[in-house]
């Protein structure tokens, strides 16, 4: 009798919990038709949320703000790590806030292989940009999603765009894959280049190029100034051995100095005109219509691996596999074959 009654105990503590996710839905989504910045960050911190019973309520929050209308503009922003990133997005954001704009700033901090740690420093190193009221800044963990991209990312800029920010700004740790995640979810691609770096002969090689609707170089100041134009013209001759981009746009080389608030207004104009010229040509609805597609069958990919491993025979199985390769009594892919042939049974 006593386990009945833990069980519906148990029953009504479970229906209690759903109830309270459903009213802080409710709840949040409010709060995002109002443009509240706490229930913005909130709402992110649901999408992130690793907890099972926090992503049907998470999904469900991304179709309400699915429902409400936008006409923001994504923007990815990569370079390698000391090319100033931070301090171009500051600039950037401010000089945009200044023009009436509403920026968010998703930016994906490294998260350390051994200890899991994350520094998400990026408030501390935006100072100016995070206390400008129309400005917002979520650093997030990027875990050991693709390249440190953080899996929750696209779903963090749809709840930015429903709570009525106009520019999204993406930024990437610079390292490994995280530039092809990040370019499979924004409307424009920039990437940060240093001069007299020995960055030049890096970037005429294929592959980050390609995705770049425009490069900057960075720190056009000081003594830097000349090399600065020097490799505007190098990367200029490099773009243009590429083939034509689909939608017709010949990449754009810009040099600015975000220290000095130099060459940065430039930059805007430049993806300004660019996001008109797409929209007026149908290219950037296409564009979002194929990045949908594709995170449609990311999202499928994600959520096999994850059920993967979160299976508690293949856990079992795996340790026991694992186990074998190290000894050397099986093959990695004998192994592979073994647990993929044990979710048939599952």
């Amino acid at each position: 009798m006593s386990t009945k009654n833990n069980r519906s105990e148990a029953r009504i503590s479970e229906i209690r919990n759903i109830r309270k996710i459903e009213i802080s839905v409710d709840d949040l989504f409010d709060g995002i038709k109002a443009r509240q910045k706490t229930e913005l960050g909130r709402a992110i911190t649901l999408v992130e949320s690793n907890n099972t019973v926090h992503h049907e309520a998470a999904q469900e929050l991304i179709e309400r703000c699915l429902s409400l209308q936008t006409s923001s503009v994504r923007i990815g922003i990569t370079g390698v790590p000391g090319v100033g990133k931070s301090t171009f997005i500051e600039t950037f954001g401010k000089n945009l806030t200044k023009l009436g704009k509403k920026v968010a700033v998703l930016a994906v901090d490294p998260t350390s292989t051994q200890n899991k740690g994350s520094i998400l420093g990026d408030k501390t190193r935006m100072q100016k940009l995070s206390q400008d009221p129309n400005a917002f800044i979520r650093p997030s963990p990027a875990g050991e999603s693709l390249g440190g991209v953080a899996q929750k990312t696209r779903e963090a800029i749809v709840i930015c765009e429903a709570t009525g920010y106009d520019v999204i700004l993406i930024e990437t740790v610079g390292v490994g894959q995280s530039e092809v995640a990040v370019h499979g979810m924004v409307d424009f691609f920039l990437v940060l280049k240093l001069s007299g770096a020995g960055d030049e002969l890096q970037g005429i090689k294929r592959g980050i190029l390609e995705m770049a609707d425009a490069v900057v170089i960075n720190k056009a100041d000081g003594d830097n100034i000349t090399k600065a134009d020097l490799a505007v013209k190098e990367f200029t001759r490099a773009l243009h051995l590429y083939p034509p981009k689909k939608n017709g746009w010949v990449p754009k080389v810009a040099a600015c100095s975000a220290i000095e608030n130099s060459g940065i207004e430039e930059i805007w104009n430049m993806i300004d005109d660019y996001i008109a010229k797409q929209k007026e040509s149908g290219f950037l609805k296409e564009l979002r219509q194929e990045q949908n597609k594709y995170w449609l069958l990311q999202t499928i990919e994600n959520r096999l691996v994850t059920d993967f491993y979160q299976n508690d025979k293949i856990k079992k199985e795996l340790k026991k596999q694992i186990n074998a390769v190290t000894k050397g009594s099986t093959s990695p892919f004998r192994a592979a074959n073994e647990l993929l042939r044990l979710t048939k049974k599952i």
